[in-house]
């Protein structure tokens, strides 16, 4: 399945970037494949991620894995501001 990811972040875009490529590994543990991630030309305070992952079930898997929450909160990350759109091709 693939998704959209779209979050606020509040410690930069530098910051997040450097902590979203350091945890390859642990999305690898996961089955999550990157296809694309970045922010608006305008707006770096919001940064959308194209996944791709083989279930939902994985996907929550990942979101209660402690390291994947510890990176996600040293990067800045909104959890309340996340939209998940779920593409259907």
């Amino acid at each position: 399945m693939k998704m959209i990811m779209n979050v606020e972040i509040t410690q930069g875009y530098a910051k997040w970037v450097e902590l979203f490529r350091s945890s390859d590994d642990v999305r690898a543990k996961y089955g999550i494949t990157v296809l694309a991630y970045g922010h608006d030309k305008d707006d770096e305070s919001r940064i959308y991620q194209v996944l791709e992952i083989e279930s939902m079930e994985r996907m929550q898997e990942a979101m209660a894995d402690p390291e994947l929450q510890r990176i996600r909160t040293e990067a800045g990350v909104n959890v309340d501001s996340q939209q998940v759109v779920f593409l259907v091709e």
